[in-house]
Parts: C-alpha cells; structure tokens; sequence
C-alpha cells in the first residue's frame, strides 16, 4: 500500500463492501445456519458490521491499526453467539500487526495472528466444519504466495480467496465436531458450514477491493508456481 491516506481510504472501502455483501448475503446465511446452527448467522454478522459503520464515523484520519482495531470492537460488542468473539477478538488480536501500516509483510502477520487467535478462542482445527476450514488454507496459502513464490500482494490475495472457497466447499462433507452444529451428528453431513460461507465473502470483497489499489493478476487458482508439473520423462533423467 502507499500513503497513509490512501490506506485508511482503502480500508473504509473495503468495510463498506464487506457490510454491503453481508447485508446482501444475510438471508442466505441464516438458511445455511438453520440447517445446523441457531438461524441467526447472517443477521447477527449484519448487525455487527452495520455497527461497525457506525464505530468508525469520525476517524478518518485514524491508522490503520487502529480503523481494523475498532472493526473487532464493534463486531465482538454487536455480534451475538460464537460469532462476535471468534470474529471481532481475532480482529482485535491482528490488528497490532499493522501498527507500522498495510503492507505484504504486514498483512501476512495479520493473517496468522487471526488464524492464531482464532483457533485458540474456538480450540477448532481443520476438519471440524467450522470457519478454521476457510481461513486455514486460505492464511497458508497466502503467506506461501507472498514469502515463498514471490508473488505480488493483490495475486496473492486471488490465490487466498481461491483456497478458502475450496474450504467452504470442503466442509459439506464434514461431520461437525464443535458448536451447536456438533449436536447433529452426522445429520450435519452435507450442509455448507456458515462461518466459512461468510469468511469467504469477507474476503471476496476484500480482493474485490484491493483490485482498485494494487496491481496484479487475480484471475488465478490456488496452485503454487513453486510445485512442479508432472514430468516422468524428467523424473527419470
């Protein structure tokens, strides 16, 4: 990222779109939360970042650890069940990862400060069919991207999303093993878990908002160029 200015101009964007597609989205995930949760995901989640909306009036001259410090504030005040703590502490947690502002390095500590405090306030590792199955892959793969394959941050960020929703759809699958989803049993086979369904819009439109500020390729998979093709032929040499 460049200026200061132009940080706090891009992290404004970026809750706007995030509040924009979680309002938009809402309905959709309270019917996934009504399969197997309490039916209140997507209206909890709203409420939170309508408030969060509301939180950051008036610190448009705040930086940028601060602006994503008052995100998690507003979202573990206004966000009822599982949802506010796991979301708005892991947010909080991060934030200190940018006190020196927004860039690759940063955002990569970011990532796994999140991934970090959020597996320890839910104890929910992958394959439990909950939100860790997103982030999980999609923090790995973009700290890969960034410090192994050299890539720039916007393609970087195309790659992440990409593994998370390979997460999302990675969950239909699982048996729930933590929250209220757990109570289920196998009958939660088959169902989208909701947090990893929400987590995968979060960060859609945070590419969605990166696109305007960075330069990069983000019609990408999240296949690493550092993984060689198939080659017997090669192999055999």
């Amino acid at each position: 990222m460049a200026d200061p200015e132009t940080e706090r101009e891009a992290l404004f964007e970026a809750v706007e779109n995030v509040a924009a597609r979680i309002a938009a989205e809402k309905g959709y995930l309270t019917d996934l939360d009504s399969a197997i949760g309490d039916a209140d995901h997507g209206t909890n989640l709203d409420r939170g970042m309508q408030s969060v909306l509301d939180q950051l009036e008036g610190k448009e001259e705040a930086d940028a650890d601060e602006i994503v410090k008052t995100v998690g504030m507003a979202l573990i005040s206004e966000v009822g069940g599982a949802s506010g703590p796991l979301y708005g502490g892991s947010t909080m947690h991060a934030s200190q990862e940018l006190a020196d502002g927004v860039t690759a390095e940063s955002t990569v500590a970011f990532a796994e400060a999140f991934l970090e405090k959020l597996q320890d306030r839910g104890g929910a590792e992958v394959g439990d069919k909950t939100m860790v199955d997103a982030v999980t892959p999609a923090v790995h793969t973009y700290k890969k991207s960034i410090e192994e394959d050299d890539l720039p941050p916007l393609e970087a960020l195309a790659k992440a999303v990409d593994a998370c929703r390979r997460g999302v759809d990675f969950t239909v699958g699982l048996r729930a093993s933590k929250g209220r989803a757990s109570y289920l049993g196998w009958r939660s086979v088959g169902h989208q878990d909701p947090g990893a369904t929400s987590t995968l819009f979060v960060l859609e439109e945070l590419l969605a908002t990166a696109e305007a500020y960075l330069e990069g390729d983000t019609d990408t998979d999240a296949s690493s160029p550092t993984i060689p093709d198939d080659d017997p032929e090669g192999a055999a040499e």
